[in-house]
This record gives C-alpha cells, sequence and structure tokens, in this order.
C-alpha cells in the first residue's frame, strides 16, 4: 500500500475495505442495491415486504466492524495507539481495543480517550486512567495535554482513531483528532481512521462557516455548524486543505449512504457523552447547544438535555406561542417547566419549552436555533445575557443581527453563499454517494 502525502497527485486506492489520502476528487461508488420486490398480489404480504426492506438494504459496516471482520492492511506490522473511548465497537459490541489487541497483524501498544473520558461519563477535565481488561495505561486527551506527548508516543508508529462523532462542529472529538494528526504529521506516524456514519446525516448543511481566524477547541476546521461529513471524510478535509504531510488512511463504512440517519444503518446508538443519550439529541444539539454560553439552561442536569430549554425568567408560553406561529419545519414546541438537578439553573424552577421533532428530515436544527435566538431577543432582552453569545456560534455578523432584533430567516439566507462554497469544497473529500 503506497503512503500517501500532501504534495503529490490525488490517486484514490482501495485494498481490504481501505481507502487512503489524497484521492482523486472523485469519491469511490458505494451504491446501495435495492432488494427485489416479492412477486406476491397478497396486500399484507407487499407490506410486510416494503416493511422489512429497507432494514435487508441498510445493513452498514463501520470501519471497525471491517477491521474485525477482514483486517485492515494499514495495520499490518504495526505498533498502534488507539484514540477511542466507549462508543468504539463493533455492531456486535466488541470493543476496538479489544479487536486489535487479539490481532496478530498488529500490536496495541497505547490508549488514548477524548473528552468525557474512557467511559463517557464525565463533564469535567480527565486524568489518566487503566484499561482493565488489557492493562494499558489509557492517555488523557482531555486534561493535562490535548496533545500527544512524546512520552505517551513511545513505542508507536501508527495511530487510530474510533470514535463516534455527532456531526456538529463544537463537538469536541473531531478536534481530538486533528490534533492528533497534526501531531503524526509532525512526528511521521501512520494514521488511519475507522470511519462511522454520520447519525445526523451527510446531505444536509447548516449555519455560517468557521473563519480560519476562529479555529479552536470548540471550532476545529473551516465547516458549517452542521456539516454532513463523517470523521474520515472531516481527516481528508484537515489533512489536504491544511497540507499536512500525514501518511492518512481511511477505512471507509460499508452500505452507508449520505442520506442515512443512523436509525436506517442497523447500528446500535450508544450515548457518545453523558448529555448526548438519543439519537434526538445528537439532532437537536447544533441548533440548542450554540446558546451555551448565555444563561440558558438547555436541559443539562434533566432527563431530556438539549430536548428543552429554559431559565427562571422565561415564560413558556410565550416563547413557544412565538415559537409555533414561525411554522419551522419538522418541529413543535411546547410550553414546559423544569428544575435542573446539576448544571446551569441547578435547583432553580425554569420555564421554557420542549423542543419536540416531529420529523427527523425535514428538522433544521440550526435554523431553530436561530429563531429560538431571536425569540428571546424580543421576549426576554434584558433578563437573557448576551455577553457570550458567539462562544459555539463563532460567527458576529450572525452575532450582531440576532441582537439587533435581525430576522431569523433573514440571518439564516446570509449563510448561503458560504454553505455553496463550503458544499463545493468538501466534494473531493467526500466517501460516500
Amino acid at each position: 500500500m503506497d503512503s500517501a502525502t500532501i504534495g503529490g497527485a490525488l490517486p484514490f486506492a482501495q485494498a481490504r475495505g481501505l481507502a487512503t489520502w489524497p484521492s482523486t476528487t472523485q469519491a469511490p461508488s458505494i451504491r446501495r442495491v435495492p432488494p427485489t420486490a416479492p412477486a406476491s398480489l397478497f396486500a399484507p404480504l407487499l407490506l410486510a415486504a416494503a416493511l422489512a426492506a429497507p432494514l435487508a438494504a441498510q445493513a452498514v459496516k463501520t470501519g471497525a466492524d471491517v477491521l474485525q471482520t477482514r483486517g485492515v492492511q494499514a495495520l499490518a506490522g504495526r505498533k498502534v495507539g488507539l484514540i477511542t473511548n466507549h462508543t468504539g465497537r463493533t455492531a456486535d459490541g466488541v470493543r476496538t481495543v479489544d479487536v486489535l489487541k487479539q490481532s496478530k497483524d498488529c500490536a496495541l501498544v497505547a490508549l488514548f480517550s477524548p473528552e468525557h473520558g474512557w467511559e463517557g461519563l464525565v463533564d469535567d477535565k480527565v486524568g489518566n486512567t487503566t484499561d482493565g481488561a488489557t492493562g494499558l495505561v489509557v492517555y488523557s486527551l482531555y486534561g493535562e495535554t490535548r496533545t500527544p506527548t512524546d512520552a505517551m508516543l513511545q513505542g508507536v508508529d501508527t495511530l487510530v482513531f474510533d470514535i463516534q462523532d455527532i456531526g456538529c462542529r463544537f463537538y469536541t472529538y473531531v478536534s481530538t483528532m486533528r490534533n492528533c494528526l497534526e501531531t503524526a504529521a509532525k512526528k511521521q506516524l501512520r494514521f488511519v481512521v475507522l470511519d462511522r456514519p454520520n447519525p445526523i446525516g451527510g446531505v444536509k448543511m447548516e449555519g455560517p462557516v468557521l473563519a480560519a481566524e476562529r479555529q479552536d477547541f470548540v471550532g476545529a476546521h473551516r465547516i458549517p455548524l452542521r456539516h454532513g461529513m463523517t470523521a474520515g471524510e472531516l481527516a481528508r478535509m484537515i489533512v489536504g486543505e491544511d497540507a499536512l504531510r500525514c501518511d492518512l488512511h481511511v477505512v471507509p463504512c460499508e452500505g452507508w449512504q449520505r442520506a442515512d440517519l443512523l436509525d436506517q444503518t442497523g447500528q446500535p446508538w450508544i450515548h457518545p457523552s453523558p448529555n448526548m443519550r438519543r439519537l434526538t439529541q445528537a439532532l437537536t444539539y447544533p441548533g440548542m447547544g450554540l446558546w451555551e454560553g448565555t444563561n440558558l439552561s438547555v436541559g443539562r442536569g434533566t432527563d431530556t438535555p438539549f430536548e428543552i430549554l429554559g431559565a427562571p425568567w422565561i415564560d413558556g408560553r410565550k416563547l413557544a406561542e412565538r415559537l409555533t406561529a414561525a411554522k419551522l419545519p419538522g418541529v413543535a414546541f411546547v410550553p414546559t417547566t423544569f428544575t435542573p438537578t446539576s448544571s446551569k439553573h441547578q435547583g432553580k424552577a425554569c420555564g421554557g419549552v420542549h423542543v419536540l421533532v416531529t420529523d427527523w428530515r425535514a428538522f433544521e436544527p440550526v435554523r431553530t436555533g436561530v429563531h429560538i435566538g431571536c425569540a428571546l431577543r424580543a421576549l426576554f432582552p434584558d433578563a437573557w445575557d448576551t455577553k457570550k453569545i458567539d462562544w459555539l456560534l463563532k460567527h458576529q455578523p450572525t452575532a450582531d443581527a440576532l441582537l439587533a432584533g435581525g430576522e431569523p430567516d433573514a440571518i439564516c439566507a446570509g449563510w448561503q453563499k458560504e454553505l455553496e462554497l463550503f458544499r463545493l469544497r468538501r466534494k473531493p473529500f467526500l466517501l460516500y454517494e
């Protein structure tokens, strides 16, 4: 297998489920063959076939599944440092850690964990720990350092990334991947991504595109809030656009199409962080999470984080009425009250709304989030503390327009040229149709 670096041509190669970077600007053809309909005239049988067909057609394998079933040529003879957490599992529940540890093709010598820790249970900085099954030290990349050190990398010649992302720019697992990609480039290490589907789909893109000068740990690359890319595709984009001389390989998913949300893949939902408990919350997060820099609770400390929002100073009925009048697609707003047991407004009764997603595919989380922000500004201008409104948004023109009382859909329309340019930018790096 040729090791590819930036600066050369862009050939695309596949071997034993392996895609390498750089590649051609033509994404590989990954098509699903539709099931054959039964030759029956009986309506019950036709209905049963219609219900069963999507499941038969949409069994998706992740990169970890490919590793488990066929192995990965890029890991043959390598000494591996695995960047993962509790989401790094095969479809049948085997940890990627254990797949690599039991492999005769490579040696697993180090483990690394991202934000929220090895088990995904911590909402704070995390220290090093030990994996009980392998006895290996798990080096935290969300504690004293966010980048692997020389001591952590001792004996490692290949970094492997296997973490389930959720498709939102300010979710930090891609930031950890970026830091490790940069380290791999500097240290001349191979980097292998075991790819996973984007759980909220790979077609829709929303929100302003991050400017280069605003990049940080909650904004890893110049992408919109909802980017519609997988971790493997983002790795290709980061390496390609920032000219990292990195020996990057991506093990693609098999059977995933861009329009698929996680519910269509046959893959289990494993909550990737303490408050990301359901697929619905992954969908709402790019819009609801936007306002975490303000004095608004987004449901942390409740059973439905990112599905409710409120504060002691909010009249839930007024907010729900205003948002309902906007007739946004795929969502309804129900007045509610709640008392968070932790995080913002802990122990205080909050008025607010339940953001009820009624159609996952029609729902536009970022547009909905902007409508929420504009409604809060109009209804509660003195109580809503907006000093840090731009923390996760990272787009001053949008923040300024919202604070000036701008019309929400006009604000969203201001991003469309950026999004169209991003659509063209991302095209050479895509792996799936």
